[in-house]
């Protein structure tokens, strides 16, 4: 679950304008993403996949456009 947390958390992370990689951000800032993350797991259960896939699709268009 833990891998999962954390997988979703940089997927949300990547589909937000952000002047850091997930890995300089503030310690605190990745904690939220992860909250976030836990969240959308707890809602869509098995349906995260259709979050990812949108947040992959979201991330894809900032750095076409």
């Amino acid at each position: 679950m833990k891998r999962r947390i954390e997988f979703v958390a940089q997927a949300i992370h990547d589909a937000q304008p952000s002047a850091f990689a997930w890995d300089a951000e503030p310690a605190f800032d990745r904690e939220r993403y992860r909250e976030y993350a836990r969240n959308a797991i707890k809602l869509l259960g098995e349906d995260i996949g259709v979050l990812l896939f949108s947040l992959g699709e979201a991330a894809a268009e900032q750095y076409v456009g």
